[in-house]
């Protein structure tokens, strides 16, 4: 991927893989648009936020690098989703067994906020994700930003969605038809993990309620 649509975002990911972090001064950054990863007979979607500007910024793969990522594949790996609890880079041999690992801005952002235009742009992104994999049975929202724009694809593709849309909390479960349900979670972002806001019973229970919905 080269996408360079988003003019504020290809000058951040560039930069910061210039400048680098001292800790990884030695690395090679990504510094580009980063992709979806996983197994593509996935029957389970995560969609995060964005690429973390020294996690998958510097790795260039999702949620790779950096504690969030730690989070997300600790959880996964517990789940019998994750062929291992650490992913340090693209080389590092994890597997996803039925889950693809997405998100809802390819390129990272300054601060971790994208714009409401840079979200727009990346959207044909993930809604060719979408898609191809066809087996999605549940969709797992990390954070309102990225169940925001989950909800705005699905609404717009004519899938039924209860009116109003459900406003986003920890655990809030959306149907969407007989085939698919979505299930938010507060992000694995360390504002939240640090804080307890979520923690690690929280974000287990997610992935328990996931294998439960591709059940039903």
């Amino acid at each position: 991927m080269s996408c360079r649509l988003c003019a504020r975002l290809a000058a951040w990911r560039e930069e910061v893989a210039r400048t680098k972090r001292a800790a990884f001064r030695s690395c090679d950054y990504w510094g580009r648009p980063v992709p979806g990863f996983g197994d593509p007979e996935a029957w389970l979607l995560v969609v995060g936020l964005a690429p973390g500007a020294h996690g998958a910024n510097r790795t260039g793969r999702m949620f790779t690098g950096d504690r969030s990522g730690d989070w997300l594949y600790g959880a996964l790996h517990r789940a019998g989703l994750s062929s291992q609890a650490n992913s340090s880079s693209r080389s590092d041999g994890l597997r996803l067994n039925g889950a693809y690992v997405t998100a809802a801005v390819r390129c990272a952002p300054p601060g971790n906020r994208p714009t409401s235009a840079e979200r727009d742009h990346c959207r044909q992104f993930l809604e060719e994700e979408l898609d191809l994999l066809t087996g999605v049975r549940v969709i797992a929202a990390l954070g309102g930003f990225a169940y925001g724009q989950v909800l705005r694809i699905l609404g717009d593709r004519d899938l039924p969605l209860p009116r109003p849309r459900p406003r986003f909390g920890h655990g809030l479960e959306v149907k969407v038809g007989p085939q698919l349900a979505v299930i938010a979670s507060y992000h694995p972002s360390q504002q939240n993990t640090f804080t307890g806001r979520l923690t690690q019973s929280m974000f287990d229970g997610i992935w328990r309620r996931a294998l439960e919905l591709r059940e039903a």
